[in-house]
């Protein structure tokens, strides 16, 4: 089903072909930023830039903010200097930040140059801001109010002065040196006695974050506390800026993005999937591939230093792949749920020692289960005629034990790996799928073989 943007593009390209100039404008206005963003990104660039000169000032802002960061430098190319910097100075500031981000150097600094001395101001205090933090996150264009002022007051300043707010659903309660006292929802506000104070209608109770926070922490808290905008401070308590849901949104749509790609075994990719060259991509995925290759020759050496007893009995090459993979699959589950736990803010480092027990505790359950299935398994492909039918219960006891031994040690590796790199400061994603169970074969390898060494000397070895 085509999306509307691509049923209205005929219709945009023929206007602009025609000149129909008001009509462009007015189609363009009824669409939503995000599907006119779409119809420009389509367009060739000469044309985009027609089109977005007849754009109403705030609609420019936010469908400029809704492009690729390629097509934003197509369009800043051709609308000049001039119309680059109406379109900077009609979008908002984290946006605006966020664009000079993927900008080069140069450009971006032109650009920076050119705007309003006011707006120069906001944009360089929020670039002065690391780039994952939360202070490059905020936008200053908020609404913030006395606490001694009287509901009326504070609504007759908000008709003022809310147009030019990123959101005017929740209300900031500033003291006299800009310090956050207090925040107020628009509706609490539109239900209260006119005549009352705002300090009277308030409880003192808000959440905010400081500005050297990092991003991830906008996220969490603005999904544990169900808020829209979240405030800004430094470190004296000062208001700053605000952080939006949707602001928050792309951070938490990114970070789980990359999580993803790191639990997969590829390093997280800057541009899009599709927009990714080759060699990029190579170079994301081969590093990974590499190490983890690297780590499999640790197999080799512990299969090297068995093969006497494996030329012994060589029925115990049949079932490894069987041992050792139940110890990787257990494994990567374990890392999978901590690694989301951890990011969700639902468990921290500090929990380890409850976080092993419930571990233990399901490792126990499903070692049991496979180990049953693992006997299965032994009896039923040594069957009658098989060198090894004489000591089938011994060989299907040796798989029994490794495989509960090898499931255990799986999922708790696979569980303590990513609290040990949130410990150091590291992603837990890195405690990739393809990284446990590159540890597991190794180390199930070694468990198995030594378990069969145990129970099958003087049987089959």
């Amino acid at each position: 089903m085509k999306s509307l943007a691509a049923l209205i593009q005929p219709e945009i390209e023929e206007m602009i072909r025609s000149g129909q100039w008001g009509e462009l404008r007015e189609a363009l206005h009824e669409l939503p930023p995000a599907d006119v963003a779409e119809v420009f990104s389509e367009l060739d660039a000469a044309d985009a830039a027609v089109a977005f000169r007849f754009l109403y000032r705030d609609d420019a802002g936010d469908v400029f903010s809704y492009l690729e960061p390629e097509d934003q430098e197509k369009l800043i190319a051709k609308l000049g200097d001039e119309g680059s910097r109406r379109v900077m100075e009609a979008m908002s500031t984290d946006d605006r930040v966020r664009l000079l981000d993927e900008l080069p150097y140069t450009v971006a600094q032109r650009l920076i140059q050119s705007l309003d001395p006011k707006e120069r101001q906001a944009t360089l205090a929020i670039l002065g801001y690391p780039a994952e933090s939360v202070g490059r996150l905020m936008t200053p264009d908020y609404v913030s109010v006395r606490a001694d002022w009287t509901v009326e007051r504070a609504l007759s300043h908000l008709r003022k002065h809310g147009r030019d707010a990123e959101t005017i659903n929740v209300v900031y309660i500033t003291d006299d040196d800009g310090r956050l006292v207090d925040d107020i929802r628009i509706r609490q506000l539109i239900l209260a006695d006119p005549e009352a104070t705002l300090e009277s209608i308030g409880d003192n109770n808000f959440v905010a974050l400081t500005a050297d926070q990092d991003q991830e922490e906008a996220v969490r808290l603005m999904s544990r506390y169900d808020r829209i905008a979240l405030p800004v401070v430094d470190s004296r308590g000062k208001l700053l800026g605000i952080v939006t849901h949707d602001d928050v949104a792309d951070v938490a749509q990114a970070e789980a993005t990359e999580d993803m790609q790191m639990m997969g075994g590829v390093a997280a990719l800057e541009d899009a999937y599709i927009d990714t060259g080759h060699i990029e991509m190579y170079r994301k995925r081969a590093i990974w591939l590499a190490a983890l290759f690297i780590g499999q020759t640790v197999t080799i050496v512990v299969l090297g230093a068995f093969q006497q007893q494996l030329d012994r009995a060589r029925v115990l090459v049949f079932f490894l792949p069987l041992v050792i993979s139940c110890g990787g699959n257990c494994g990567s589950q374990a890392a999978t749920l901590l690694t989301r736990a951890l990011s969700l803010g639902e468990v921290t480092p500090t929990d380890w020692m409850k976080i092993v027990r419930k571990e233990l505790v399901t490792a126990l359950m499903l070692s049991g289960s496979l180990g049953v299935m693992g006997m299965l398994v032994v009896w039923i492909f040594t069957a009658a005629g098989h060198p090894a039918t004489e000591f089938k219960m011994s060989l299907a006891v040796t798989v029994a034990i490794a495989i509960m031994l090898v499931v255990t040690w799986g999922t708790t590796v696979g569980s303590l790996l990513p609290l040990a790199l949130k410990r150091l400061g590291l992603d837990p994603a890195t405690a990739s799928t393809p990284l446990v169970a590159t540890l597991m074969d190794a180390s199930g390898t070694l468990i198995y073989l030594a378990i069969a060494i145990l129970v099958l000397t003087g049987k089959m070895l």
